[in-house]
């Protein structure tokens, strides 16, 4: 998930000092046995940090390496990630591995994206299709009882952590309860967006966790394989659960990847889906729309945001969010590829695809503000202010649930 940065970054503490001399000292690293050693060094550190709760120390290390050095914190974020969704648990004198696990849909709808409760029937269903399709034989897993939308998912990698050591104690039949999902303000309704399916798996130690592991395939198309059954199999009990919504679903797969893999796919189907919407809310075509693109970010470009407008109006009535990860319009291309299409001219081919009238570009970077009173994310409009978007009172309807 993308990660924004502290406009200045505070004081570092004695933990945050350490941790950024561990992950250069890795980065820097010539040969695997020294990259283990400091691995080691980074996990003692960062596993004593999690245990207490405390992200603020690998929160200002990220953000002090994001401005001095790309390299180091692509491993310090690689690290804190793997600790936070994976880790080995003892259960009856035995050693276990144990990932934290999500399975994402990426929905679209007309109406609002429900984040349902999983009732017994479909939820041991999906169960039996991650045994069939997904996990190896020596798998056992735990899955909670909901769909989850992202803004109920963990927001830190200490909470991530917690998720991760409550669900694999239910997966190796421990006793306990399982995560609390943060509350969804439910401030600004998304015709396209994710849901997850989230679980734990636990394997002896050593083990392969996934069928892909245990068949991988001639050429390696062992993953694909998997999808497509899993895909296949689960289409009715999703749909079930997602009254009046089209979906995706995505290989499950470890936390933060699947994470990422899913705000990437939604990205594109957000803005369709919200030309098409518009079109039918206020009776017009697509070409009577404007939208106009704004990068937003805090010393850097860290989301797009487009805001729609009516043509020859300024009032911003809808907006969608296309967010960056890992420095995409930084990504160098090899020599032999063609150069990397930028981000904004992505957003404005898809939008020009939609049959949208107007299409403008702000140049800058504007400040990623959201408003103060529902949490809703500001979007721009054709004078560079970034705005509240309002639906017209003649509008036919806002996005609501689908009965």
């Amino acid at each position: 998930m993308a990660r924004s940065r502290s406009p200045s970054a505070p004081r570092l503490t004695k933990d945050a000092a350490r941790l950024i001399a561990l992950a250069l000292a890795l980065h820097s690293s010539g040969s695997r046995v020294e990259d283990r050693y400091w691995e080691s060094e980074l996990a003692t550190v960062i596993n004593r940090l999690l245990r207490a709760g405390n992200d603020t120390a690998m929160d200002a290390a990220l953000d002090h390496l994001t401005q001095t050095n790309l390299g180091g914190y692509e491993v310090l974020i690689e690290q804190a990630e793997t600790l936070s969704e994976s880790c080995v648990i003892e259960h009856d004198g035995r050693r276990h591995d144990v990932l934290l696990l999500v399975a994402p849909l990426v929905v679209w709808t007309r109406y609002s994206i429900p984040a349902n409760v999983i009732p017994a029937a479909p939820l041991a269903a999906l169960q039996a299709q991650l045994h069939g399709h997904v996990l190896s034989r020596e798998a056992r897993v735990a899955l909670l009882p909901r769909l989850a939308s992202l803004d109920q998912m963990p927001r830190s990698f200490s909470e991530t952590w917690q998720w991760m050591q409550k669900l694999g104690a239910l997966a190796l039949g421990a006793e306990g309860s399982a995560p609390t999902l943060n509350t969804d303000a439910e401030s600004f309704n998304m015709l396209a967006d994710t849901r997850y399916l989230v679980g734990a798996v636990a394997v002896p130690e050593g083990h392969a966790l996934f069928r892909w592991q245990e068949v991988p395939g001639e050429l390696g198309e062992g993953r694909a394989a998997c999808l497509e059954q899993w895909a296949a199999q689960t289409r009715d009990t999703f749909a079930g659960l997602l009254p009046g919504c089209g979906f995706e679903g995505l290989v499950p797969d470890a936390y933060y990847v699947s994470n990422r893999e899913a705000d990437r796919r939604v990205r594109p189907l957000s803005v369709k889906a919200a030309v098409s919407w518009l079109s039918g809310a206020l009776n017009i075509p697509a070409s009577a729309l404007r939208a106009v693109i704004a990068g937003c970010g805090e010393g850097r470009i860290e989301e797009y945001r487009v805001g729609f407008t009516q043509k020859n109006q300024s009032e911003v009535i809808y907006g969608c969010l296309w967010p960056l990860y890992g420095r995409e319009d930084d990504a160098p291309a090899l020599e032999s590829d063609a150069p990397p299409i930028e981000t904004p001219d992505e957003i404005a081919a898809l939008l020009k695809e939609c049959e949208v009238g107007d299409v403008r570009r702000l140049p800058g970077i504007l400040p990623p503000d959201y408003c103060e009173d529902c949490g809703a994310p500001f979007f721009p409009n054709p004078a560079g202010e970034m705005v509240h978007a309002e639906l017209p009172e003649d509008a036919e309807t806002a996005p609501t649930h689908f009965h």
